[in-house]
């Protein structure tokens, strides 16, 4: 069966995707997911997800926004494939539907922030014609909860 992304808009489609977005975000917590994901939806973020078989293989959350330094954007904060499922093209599959709801939505560009600890991740996205042509900086102001 041939996989299918679509938007997770339901709390029962949210809470799916809790297994494979907890593999990028360890401190998250289960019961904590779904409303954390509607509290940042009332802010504009979006989470689709990749289904095989009915099971969330690969998960992305999302936002659109305009800057001066980018025009209008789509900004993923999160994209992650289950560490079961890696390297069968569901992240390259993903990106893709990211890239062209980012066009539907008429953005002038794509762009996401990685750690740089995430090496493979890197060379993916670099592969997928990413150019990582900045670096992001930031200062922790409080402790995480």
């Amino acid at each position: 069966m041939e996989p299918e992304i679509r938007p997770a808009s339901t709390d029962a489609d949210i809470a799916a995707c809790f297994p494979v977005m907890v593999q990028l975000r360890p401190r998250l917590a289960a019961g904590e997911f779904v409303a954390r994901v509607r509290a940042q939806m009332e802010q504009g973020y979006r989470l689709a997800a990749l289904r095989e078989a009915g099971a969330v293989r690969a998960v992305a959350g999302y936002r659109t926004g305009l800057n001066l330094a980018w025009g209008r954007f789509l900004y993923v904060d999160d994209l992650v494939t289950a560490a079961d499922a890696r390297s069968r093209g569901h992240g390259r599959a993903l990106l893709a539907w990211l890239e062209a709801e980012a066009r539907r939505l008429g953005c002038d560009q794509l762009h996401l922030d990685s750690g740089r600890q995430r090496v493979d991740a890197h060379r993916f996205y670099a592969r997928e014609g990413l150019d990582g042509g900045s670096l992001h900086f930031m200062k922790r102001l409080r402790e995480e909860r």
